[in-house]
């Protein structure tokens, strides 16, 4: 699955980018985000489309709860390169009637994902005019579906990958991050995207139950810089690679590879008068 979807981009990816260029950031902020861009429809998907999002957001930058361009979060630094926290994310709703391969069979909902994650840096370099380091994430995370009338557990994923993050690159507080990544998934987690019940059957969509396992493959690159003090942007493009996946047989699998970008804003609104200190030459 994708574990960073267009709404997560928008409402956590772009959310700390707001903070001004200063060492004193507020420790509470309320803004507005938003943008679009093209992504698949499902992992694997024949289809996608382009899709837009606005929401508010708060950033808070607690030394236990953070929220900020890693999500909203529950963090204990357990020594300089050693992290643990309760972090989540989510996915936009898909509409089975919009979808080939979907169409007669309940559509996918707004999907939410919350858990823990170990984050270990595992080299990191503060020497010259751009900070580097080295991250191993390993984020195990239980997933829920909802219709807005009820909530359904959709199993668990875990997806460790690796990112190369650099600050200050052309432009002061920006982030460029490089990431490679895999995901394996719960047999419940599977058969939501894939299962084809015998109701829903049909002559080129033959009844299939999914199996847990391997998902797939991820690359991705992202450029968060500042506009203004209270305007930020973010790029993402993305590559996911279905090949070897433990449900590849099933008629909705469609394709070895996905491709998504997308572009987004945060604008600040209001921010409190209680600051923090903020190192821009260093990672937080």
């Amino acid at each position: 699955m994708l574990s960073r979807t267009l709404a997560t981009l928008l409402l956590c990816a772009l959310a700390q980018g707001a903070a001004a260029q200063e060492l004193r950031l507020p420790v509470l902020e309320i803004g507005v985000a938003g943008g679009g861009g093209y992504v698949p429809d499902y992992p694997a998907a024949g289809e996608g489309r382009v899709r837009g999002i606005a929401a508010p957001y708060l950033i808070y930058r607690g030394e236990i709860l953070r929220s900020d361009d890693r999500g909203a979060r529950l963090r204990a630094a357990l020594s300089d390169d050693v992290e643990f926290s309760i972090s989540a994310s989510g996915s936009l709703p898909v509409s089975s009637s919009d979808n080939d391969a979907r169409r007669g069979m309940p559509d996918l909902d707004l999907l939410g994902e919350i858990g823990p994650t170990l984050r270990l840096t595992l080299w990191r370099s503060t020497a010259g005019d751009y900070p580097v380091r080295l991250l191993l994430d390993t984020p195990v995370r239980a997933v829920f579906s909802t219709d807005f009338t009820s909530i359904s557990f959709r199993g668990v994923t875990f997806s460790p990958d690796i990112s190369l993050e650099a600050r200050n690159v052309v432009l002061p507080l920006s982030r460029l991050r490089a990431t490679l990544g895999v995901t394996f998934a719960s047999d419940r987690f599977m058969e939501y995207f894939y299962e084809v019940r015998p109701e829903f059957a049909r002559a080129d969509r033959p009844a299939y139950g999914a199996k847990a396992g391997y998902l797939g493959a991820r690359a991705s690159l992202s450029y968060r810089f500042p506009l203004s003090e209270r305007l930020s942007a973010a790029v993402t493009a993305r590559l996911d690679y279905f090949g070897g996946a433990a449900n590849r047989d099933s008629p909705l699998f469609r394709r070895d590879v996905n491709a998504s970008a997308t572009v987004g804003f945060a604008y600040s609104l209001w921010r409190s008068e209680e600051r923090v200190a903020v190192d821009t030459d260093v990672f937080d």
